[in-house]
């Protein structure tokens, strides 16, 4: 049969069946021999428990899509980086970094604004930065459950993982999707930043697809690129960049320079824009340092 791995605990892998059902398996020796570790998320090959024996074996790992260290999790379809309309004060300069990692990743990407109840303008103001990223946008409360009902038809069918800032309602908002009782931390008034609330690794299964309960990390790490292909991470680049008097063109101080047009036309966010050449010289510097 092949199934799901939704977590693995102290040698045991409980994978979700294509039938609906949830098996406890044990590794085979040959994949422990091989040193392969089966991962949450990864899509497995196994054999059920029989009447005289009530584990079943995990016998292979099928090719995974892709995979992150941190957490530890396979072939995620779709990465919901959320962040906050009001406290704690959004970290745009990690949720561009984030949406560069997922993409190196195939990951697709969706961009939440939670908490826009409590300051709709500013929420408002913070998604026309993203408006032509290439991510689907959604203004959230998991107060009031405003977009809530358009983000889970997004995540339809997927398995999903939400990533952002602590304290930005996570947990709250994928209680509010899915009717669930996942740990809700509350924000320090001393600090504005949340409390940690989630440590474990699994996959819940929910909306035809499953949902990582693991809300608590923040940051995906990027593989080092080549400085002149990071302008391939930013989608609203792609009808200017063309049209740039140099090529390739890093959009930076060069003249006649098309994207800059876009920015100073506001097609193109200035916010991003400048976000961008920070990412930029950093990479540069990285790419530099590459064989240190």
């Amino acid at each position: 049969m092949i199934g799901t791995v939704l977590k693995g605990i102290g040698g045991f892998y409980y994978v979700l069946g294509a039938d609906g059902e949830t098996y406890t398996l044990h590794a085979q020796s040959k994949l422990r021999s091989k040193r392969l570790k089966p991962m949450v998320g990864d899509r497995v090959d196994f054999e059920p428990g029989t009447k005289n024996e009530d584990d079943g074996w995990l016998k292979s790992i099928l090719p995974r899509k892709n995979e992150l260290v941190r957490p530890p999790v396979s072939n995620i379809d779709c990465l919901v980086i959320t962040f906050s309309a009001t406290v704690p004060e959004p970290d745009f300069l990690l949720i561009d970094r984030m949406l560069i990692a997922a993409r190196q990743k195939n990951i697709e990407t969706v961009i939440a604004v939670n908490k826009c109840d409590t300051d709709s303008g500013r929420a408002e103001e913070m998604a026309r930065q993203y408006a032509a990223s290439g991510s689907k946008v959604c203004l959230l409360s998991a107060h009031t459950q405003e977009g809530v009902t358009e983000l889970k038809s997004a995540l339809h069918g997927k398995i999903h993982a939400f990533a952002g800032q602590s304290g930005v309602g996570k947990s709250s908002l994928i209680n509010a999707l899915y009717a669930l009782e996942f740990e809700v931390g509350d924000i320090s008034d001393r600090i504005d930043r949340g409390k940690h609330t989630t440590r474990a690794c699994s996959l819940v299964p929910v909306n035809g697809g499953a949902v990582l309960d693991t809300p608590g990390f923040s940051l995906l790490e990027s593989d080092l690129i080549e400085p002149e292909k990071l302008q391939d991470f930013y989608p609203e680049f792609d009808t200017f960049k063309r049209d740039c008097r140099f090529q390739p063109c890093f959009h930076d101080s060069e003249p006649n320079c098309a994207v800059k047009e876009g920015v100073q036309s506001g097609v193109i966010s200035s916010e991003r824009y400048e976000r961008y050449k920070i990412l930029l010289n950093e990479m540069k510097e990285r790419w530099l340092n590459r064989y240190d």
